[in-house]
């Protein structure tokens, strides 16, 4: 799905709320979008606060504002900015139980043997031929008798295509009633999901989707006829066993998608077992996640017997190709000055600036607005769909700087972006640099095997905390003088 395009303008770009969603076909519901329908909506407003004053505020005490990514949102958000297949260049990994069965990969869709009016609606969305993860899963995903599977690999790889491949190619047309199951943790993920169905299955009249999501209202007594049901735990629960809206002793195929947001998420882990354990013994069993950590592990062998095991390695961030220096600044308005200091000194082709906080945040921007930067913010109080535009705009050089918080942290590429700066380190609730986040803000600037450069700029009290950052990444963070404009234009040689 292609993210919308924002509105023209300058300055931190606070797109307008969007408008009414497009309700999927088979959608029943005459109940506003919110928090209970589809897109959930943030307050929308101006720049907060637009304070002028330079605020005080060391690493310590900013941290205690800092914005917490959402796993289901960041999952969001990655389906809506892939708007193609993410390239890798890692091998795929198959286990299974049995070592010496023969494993099976496609190079084409038509090695599957889909109906012709299946394998147009895969063609039409842009597919011409099977990314990694779909050329190793889709002959398993078909086979017969069928196989149960977990899959790990990334957004953007395909895997939402390939089990939705798998759920139209696997029901029967003819036959008026729910056969698939797909559970996801948001009502917008399966709104998502829903979209990738209908959309490759355009042309096969006789499959309809429904969704068992909340403001979806479905009257007493409705009898399902549609042949797929994408939702969400608790709303699939109150369907299949409160209001008997199915029968679970025909559904041939069960779907679990983010496996590692769903266990993340109160409830849902145990409302997704008691859905499995309600399914025919020879009911699919498909599960598909982003991550594979243990407690993911253990959540998947409850669900899924016997798998077949497939493992997309993700991309290692690295610091080999990021140089790394760090300023000493007494507040906020010397860290912005050291930020002009910079781009008076080095070319800078797109550079993303990350804050500990939101108040931050709106600060910085308000002031390199005023000095006539193009500028875009990005912050938790937009929406997914605004934070897709945000994005958008800036991977097409409508602004220059994207200034975030960590909610932008991980999974965003764009290949023009040659700086990063930290504007305030990351730091968790013990006081301690956040290694983890640490590493995928600079990978930012190293995205493509391309050279780039990470600031970093600290108080006198937070010195220690770039000494942590060297010794744990076993790498050296120069500090250069903010005065110092000579070692400012060495950099670019």
């Amino acid at each position: 799905m292609a993210a919308p395009a924002a509105s023209g303008g300058r300055g931190p770009q606070r797109p307008r709320a969007p408008g009414r969603s497009p309700s999927p076909s088979g959608y029943r519901s005459s109940k506003p979008l919110g928090r209970d329908g589809f897109f959930c909506r943030r307050q929308e407003g101006s720049v907060l606060g637009h304070r002028r004053e330079p605020p005080h505020s060391s690493e310590d005490e900013e941290s205690e504002e800092e914005e917490r990514e959402d796993l289901a949102e960041s999952s969001l958000l990655n389906k809506l900015l892939h708007t193609s297949l993410v390239e890798n260049s890692h091998d795929v990994e198959v286990l299974q139980q049995d070592p010496s069965s023969p494993l099976f990969s496609i190079r084409t869709f038509e090695e599957l043997h889909l109906k012709k009016e299946l394998l147009q609606g895969v063609y039409t969305m842009g597919f011409n031929r099977p990314s990694k993860i779909q050329a190793n899963a889709l002959p398993i995903l078909m086979a017969h008798p069928p196989h149960n599977l977990i899959a790990q690999s990334q957004s953007g790889t395909g895997k939402t295509a390939a089990f939705v491949l798998a759920m139209l190619s696997r029901v029967k047309g003819a036959e008026r009633y729910p056969q698939c199951l797909c559970l996801a943790p948001t009502c917008e993920l399966s709104l998502q999901i829903g979209h990738v169905a209908e959309k490759m299955g355009r042309f096969c009249n006789d499959i309809k989707v429904t969704y068992a999501v909340q403001g979806n209202r479905v009257s007493a007594g409705t009898v399902l006829e549609e042949q797929i049901v994408i939702g969400t735990p608790g709303t699939m629960l109150d369907w299949c066993f409160k209001r008997r809206l199915l029968n679970m002793r025909r559904i041939c195929m069960f779907v679990l998608d983010e496996a590692d947001v769903m266990i993340d998420t109160q409830g849902f882990s145990s409302q997704s077992i008691r859905i499995q354990r309600a399914l025919p013994k020879d009911c699919q069993m498909l599960l598909f996640s982003a991550t594979f950590k243990e407690t993911l592990w253990k959540f998947a062998l409850q669900i899924v017997s016997r798998p077949i095991i497939i493992k997309l390695r993700q991309e290692e961030l690295t610091l080999t190709n990021i140089r790394q220096y760090y300023f000493v600044c007494r507040n906020w308005e010397q860290k912005y000055e050291a930020l002009c200091n910079l781009y008076g000194s080095i070319t800078i082709g797109q550079a993303m600036i990350f804050c500990q906080t939101r108040r931050s945040a709106d600060w910085l921007s308000m002031k390199m607005i005023q000095d006539g930067h193009q500028v875009a913010m990005l912050t938790a109080e937009l929406s997914i769909v605004q934070r897709a535009e945000v994005i958008q705009r800036f991977r097409d050089a409508k602004e220059k700087v994207l200034i975030t918080t960590n909610v932008c942290a991980r999974g965003i590429d764009v290949a023009q972006v040659t700086i990063v700066v930290n504007f305030g380190l990351p730091i968790n609730r013990q006081k301690q640099p956040d290694f983890e986040t640490y590493l995928h803000r600079i990978g930012r600037a190293g995205r493509f095997g391309k050279r780039g450069i990470a600031f970093n700029m600290v108080d006198s009290h937070s010195v220690h905390l770039v000494h942590c950052i060297e010794e744990h990444f076993q790498t050296k963070i120069k500090r250069l003088d903010t005065d110092c404009m000579d070692k400012l234009e060495e950099l670019e040689n």
